[in-house]
């Protein structure tokens, strides 16, 4: 590294230190504002709070670093150049990729760090926190009731098209991890229906991967005409062929943006959007996440020119306009997801449109900066 790439850099980590900060003491702040009544609710302990927040922490730095890195380069850029060292730097020769370039390293590394907390960290912090939270509610709603009535899902449902089964439950207890008024519908690839059971209680057995159901009826119908053709009851029975996992009727139950990397994708690789419309939410927020980390990058385009080019007399007129299209970037992720979720795109393009519009905005901002 040079002396000019020590010394931009230098500077620049100053100001990315102290804004990270500060947005992460004011994200917790505001996290504490909507969830602490909760957990104080729940009559968790000083400890238990604490440990939930120290999970839930990096659940925060997808959004926090590109914030953070635009705030910290337009703060650390305006100052050198109303300084007027961004003006000795370039007057020595150095171009403003030059100047910029160990600031583009660093953007570099932010974005394999997000790529890598979003591959691995991130999931199992998501999770965790999720339940952590969920537990302390369960422990404190079962000192009232039955284990089976806390954590209710009501109106549960799954349709495995591939095995030709739907799942209607009436309730399913994630307390207990029972389902409560539990309906299966066979049917053929025609979709004809084959036999219905019926049972007021079905829990998953991990150990065997299948379903036990207690207190029901299986109903076997004619595959021509649909009739009744006879009933079996039973107190208890195992379908050794029934292997759908409640997580995933539970995550399917949940806004994608609620659920994890892992998640996101174990519902992508069980339903396809052509069985379950709804799974292209899934998708194109599963696609977005690992988009996501790119955006350090999209941060240095925007910022570095905009920092420079202002006007001395009024510096934040760079900052403005940085700060504008960097708004524009966040419009044109919602506008690309809505895009993608209605299937006008395809999921993978409308998480990386935005990226790829901004980075090419850039590459002509900085051509005219030159």
């Amino acid at each position: 590294m040079s002396l000019i790439d020590r010394y931009v850099l230098k500077e620049w980590l100053v100001g990315f230190t102290l804004t990270m900060g500060v947005i992460i003491g004011i994200l917790i702040l505001q996290n504490m504002y909507d969830s602490l009544p909760d957990l104080l609710d729940t009559n968790a302990s000083f400890k238990q709070i604490l440990f939930y927040y120290s999970l839930a922490l990096p659940t925060y730095l997808p959004a926090i670093l590109p914030i953070a890195l635009l705030v910290s380069l337009l703060f650390t850029l305006g100052t050198l150049h109303r300084n007027n060292e961004i003006i000795a730097m370039r007057a020595s020769g150095a171009s403003l990729l030059r100047v910029s370039r160990s600031l583009w390293g660093a953007g570099l590394l932010l974005t394999m760090l997000l790529l890598y907390l979003t591959a691995y960290v991130i999931p199992k912090s998501v999770e965790q926190s999720r339940t952590f939270f969920d537990n302390l509610e369960f422990a404190a709603d079962e000192a009232e009731r039955d284990a089976r009535e806390v954590g209710l899902i009501y109106n549960l449902g799954f349709d495995n098209r591939k095995d030709g089964r739907l799942w209607i439950m009436n309730r399913f207890s994630e307390r207990a991890w029972l389902g409560l008024g539990v309906n299966v519908h066979t049917r053929d690839p025609s979709g004809q229906e084959l036999s219905r059971i019926s049972a007021s209680e079905a829990y998953f057995d991990n150990t065997q991967g299948s379903w036990v159901f207690i207190n029901g009826r299986e109903l076997l119908l004619d595959p021509e005409t649909g009739d009744p053709l006879r009933a079996l009851t039973f107190k208890e029975k195992k379908f050794e062929d029934f292997d759908e996992d409640p997580t995933l009727m539970l995550a399917l139950h949940k806004e994608p943006k609620e659920l994890s990397l892992n998640e996101l994708r174990r519902i992508i690789n069980t339903v396809t959007p052509e069985e379950n419309p709804s799974v292209r939410a899934y998708l194109v927020q599963y696609y977005s996440l690992l988009a996501a980390p790119f955006s350090c990058l999209v941060v240095v385009g925007i910022a570095v020119p905009f920092a420079v080019a202002g006007v001395r007399t009024n510096p934040m007129i760079g900052v403005s306009k940085a700060m504008g299209f960097f708004v524009i970037f966040y419009l044109l992720i919602s506008i690309a997801s809505i895009l993608g979720e209605r299937q006008i795109i395809s999921a993978m393009l409308a998480a990386w449109l935005p990226n790829l519009v901004m980075l090419a905005m850039s590459a002509r901002l900085f051509a005219k900066a030159r």
